[in-house]
């Protein structure tokens, strides 16, 4: 008999599952969607439970007509940085604070300070940004001193899920190495940045390898689910990681472009770099080997599309992107967007930073600014990638994932502006398949990383960077650059 894993997804809008066995193929999906609260402008929060009653609602539908003796494992990813804050009793204070929350932004600039004077830990202070729990912590106790009073532990995003199926608290290297509350130096929880925040003794969560096994489903899960008890949960990681096992990312070191809501550009490291921008991210299967995935940010990638497409065009439908631009003469003109509609993480650090299209002439369509959206995520991901250290002859290739990978005429601008060719994958590639997969792995039934990526990922089409191109994107690429400084000066100089 065949061994069957889930994977979940808990994502920013919805929950994914994938029902899929050891060779990667996909048995069944399910997905549900829920909305955020912003009960104020900038603020996005959730209660845990909203994810897990859609879990619980996807649990049924991949279990309706499946062989439920099948199913070994459960592995668990999702967002990254977002915060459950937990009491004595293992229930949520209050709602979590999501990763693109923003209303943090006012204690960034002390906390850096702090974490500067720190000799020990002052690198953080380059990586520490809103959304991190450690800022997080600190809202909940300069803002809801109640409720930091009542604070036992918290959690990290999908945590919160294996906590439910569990009972047990904890999260994993990925997720507490991006919180800004951890030393990658010694791999421990830092006792500085506790104190710096003001955190009590005994608040972090244990840390284990994401591959280790959190637990066996409590009584009342197995029952619910009519599964055996026995079903093993593993510890997990964050989306990102996640994703980037089924990519070969991790188990080939492929360089990797994640085109979702936002844009996120991934690489394996054997060490970790802090001279240059980008988050290291500490990773672990088994506790006792290590290895670094760097990632940096474009905070504003299919979002910025889909803002300008959907609620500014009233255009839902994306596939009409490669039916309606010539990429034979798409950039030719000298439109330029400035992209960071949502201010900026990896490159400025500035949640102030805002969007801008330059150069708009009369006899532009609509069309034309759907390609420059485009063209200016490209140029941001050109800075980003110069920015984290990483020159055209680092690799030889990126490969692309994430919604935005199916357009042939956004995957053809990025082969041009960054001067290197793009691999747009095909397959199951999503944070969910490599959660269930990293399970099987887990259960013995996978060798190694490399064999994963081997078994469910394979290069759909492959993009060239066209010659003739090259001195028209450099051009405006110079052009690019440019706009940040006048952007200071005109929203910040001139108040």
């Amino acid at each position: 008999m065949e061994p069957l894993f889930i994977g979940i997804d808990i994502g920013t809008s919805s929950v994914k599952l994938v029902l899929a066995d050891e060779t990667g193929i996909v048995v069944k999906k399910a997905s549900a969607e829920y909305q955020v609260e912003h009960p104020q402008a900038e603020w996005s929060e959730i209660e845990p439970d909203v994810w897990f009653r859609a879990v619980l609602k996807c649990m049924d539908e991949i279990f309706e007509g499946s062989d439920r003796s099948k199913i070994k494992g459960i592995g668990v990813t999702g967002q990254m940085h977002t915060t459950v804050f937990l009491d004595n009793d293992g229930n949520s204070i209050r709602p979590a604070l999501l990763w693109t929350d923003k209303r943090t932004k006012q204690y960034l600039p002390f906390l850096k300070e702090q974490i500067s004077n720190c000799t020990k830990i002052s690198y953080i202070a380059d990586i520490i940004s809103i959304g991190s729990p450690a800022v997080n912590l600190y809202w909940l106790k300069k803002k809801e001193p109640e409720n930091f009073l009542k604070l036992h532990k918290f959690l990290i995003g999908p945590d919160y899920i294996v906590y439910r199926f569990t009972g047990t608290i904890g999260t994993e290297y990925c997720e507490a190495s991006t919180s800004s509350l951890f030393d990658l130096r010694v791999k421990r929880w830092s006792q500085d940045m506790r104190k710096i925040i003001g955190l009590r003794e005994n608040i972090y969560p244990q840390v284990r390898g994401s591959a280790q096994t959190a637990g066996t489903l409590c009584s009342d899960m197995a029952e619910k689910f009519g599964l055996n008890q026995d079903v093993r949960v593993i510890v997990g990681t964050g989306d990102n990681p996640a994703a980037a096992i089924t990519t070969g990312c991790l188990g080939h070191g492929y360089p990797v472009i994640s085109l979702g809501t936002s844009g996120v550009f991934m690489l394996k490291r054997k060490q970790p770099d802090f001279k240059t921008r980008g988050k290291n991210i500490l990773l672990s299967f088994d506790n006792e080997k290590f290895f670094y995935l760097v990632q940096g940010t474009v905070q504003s990638a299919g979002s910025a599309l889909n803002w300008w497409m959907k609620s500014i065009l009233g255009i839902s439908n994306m596939s009409q992107i490669d039916e309606k631009i010539d990429i034979s003469t798409a950039g030719k003109s000298r439109l330029i967007f400035y992209p960071h509609i949502q201010g900026d993480k990896t490159l400025y650090a500035d949640p102030n930073l805002s969007g801008a299209f330059f150069g708009l002439r009369s006899l532009h369509t609509s069309w034309d600014m759907v390609y420059a959206v485009m063209e200016g995520i490209c140029f941001a991901f050109k800075e980003l990638s110069s920015k984290m250290g990483f020159g055209r002859s680092s690799f030889e290739s990126i490969r692309i994932i994430g919604g935005g990978s199916k357009s042939e005429v956004w995957m053809q601008t990025m082969a041009d502006v960054l001067n290197i060719q793009i691999d747009q994958l095909d397959g199951e590639i999503s944070a969910s398949l490599g959660s269930a997969l990293l399970c099987a792995y887990s259960c013995g039934r996978i060798n190694d990383l490399s064999d994963i990526t081997d078994r469910v990922t394979k290069i759909r089409r492959s993009f060239r960077p066209r010659p003739k191109y090259r001195t028209m994107f450099d051009k405006k690429y110079s052009m690019y650059l440019k706009i940040h400084a006048a952007m200071i000066d005109v929203f910040e100089r001139q108040g």
